[in-house]
């Protein structure tokens, strides 16, 4: 599968290349994504782990340690544990999640899907999720993977992200654009 200079082009598409690459080589794309799914959930809903990537003042082997218990207590797959102590060797923990995300681009391209975040204020129930994801498979002619997260902050409405191309129906933005339209 030939891969978009545009994704090599930065540190997180390099690694996430490479991985996938490896996983490609052991037929392990599918448990690799898994794992990375786990790994992103656990990142977001722990501080400690997050803070343990980006902190500048703990050490290599600290790192490594730490980050080897994590896969551990995970239960990731080999190559996924490897990955990460590579990581941690050469200090680059604090790119992860951005590693985690180009790798599911990867795969999910090799698998003709094409990835949606999906931002809301409110949970959206599984009707709500069914329905948006038929529209944006409608829309983009392929099947469309939805990941969704909430962000009370938008007060109401949805922001999509489809690759490059953003759908921004949020009312935070509206009433942004009103203000603006206001002063002038």
């Amino acid at each position: 599968m030939e891969i978009s200079a545009g994704i090599q082009a930065s540190l997180a598409g390099r690694y996430a290349v490479a991985l996938f690459e490896l996983a490609s080589e052991d037929g392990v794309v599918s448990p690799v994504e898994s794992d990375l799914d786990t790994l992103a959930a656990a990142l977001d809903q722990s501080p400690d782990l997050a803070g343990l990537t980006t902190n500048p003042q703990l050490g290599r082997k600290a790192k490594m340690a730490a980050i080897e218990e994590v896969a551990k207590l995970l239960e990731v797959s080999p190559l996924t544990r490897r990955f990460l102590g590579v990581l941690a060797e050469n200090r680059r923990l604090a790119e992860l999640p951005r590693m985690i995300q180009t790798f599911r681009q990867i795969a999910a391209a090799q698998r003709g899907e094409v990835s949606a975040e999906v931002i809301s204020a409110h949970p959206l129930g599984e009707d709500q999720i069914a329905s948006l994801k038929q529209k944006l498979t409608a829309r983009e002619g392929r099947t469309v993977k939805l990941t969704h997260s909430v962000d009370p902050d938008m007060l109401g409405g949805l922001i999509v992200t489809i690759g490059s191309k953003r759908i921004d129906g949020s009312i935070r933005t509206r009433l942004n654009a009103l203000t603006q339209a206001m002063k002038g």
